[in-house]
């Protein structure tokens, strides 16, 4: 069975580090673990590290480079070849393009939202709803 592959909203990724016992950790555990299939593409990485070194999160930089060579070596990096014009807000499109240039099965979010419920073959989830459904494939 192949694994089940996500892209993450940014809000997810600082969420896994603002609160190491949340649904947004476990799932970004996952993907590092390699249970979980991440997607990224630089202009999402430029965003998770842009956010995470933001003084009101107290993440300390040796934390943020290390998570982010965590991402990158465990995800693939997508290179998207359309634009899409379809989240609420312009700047969240790129988790969009990066779901439609791969093919991922969800986007986990924790502003649903700010995009369509359903984007191509791309569920757009809270990082709860993620584990609910994905739990019974990982036990099996």
């Amino acid at each position: 069975m192949p694994r089940v592959s996500a892209v993450l909203d940014t809000n997810v990724v600082v969420s896994a580090h603002l609160n190491p016992d949340g649904y947004e950790r476990f799932v970004l555990d996952l993907g590092i673990a390699g249970e979980l299939q991440i997607y990224i593409s630089a202009e999402m990485l430029e965003e998770y590290d842009g956010v995470l070194r933001r003084e009101k999160f107290g993440i300390s930089p040796h934390l943020v480079d290390a998570a982010l060579h965590a991402i990158m070596k465990s995800a693939k990096i997508a290179k998207p070849s359309q634009r899409v014009r379809a989240a609420k807000d312009p700047g969240d499109n790129k988790f969009l393009e990066c779901a439609r240039e791969t093919g991922a099965d969800y986007l986990v979010t924790g502003n649903k939202r700010h995009f369509p419920r359903r984007f191509g073959r791309t569920r757009v989830v809270s990082a709860r709803e993620f584990l609910e459904e994905i739990i019974p494939d990982l036990t099996r």
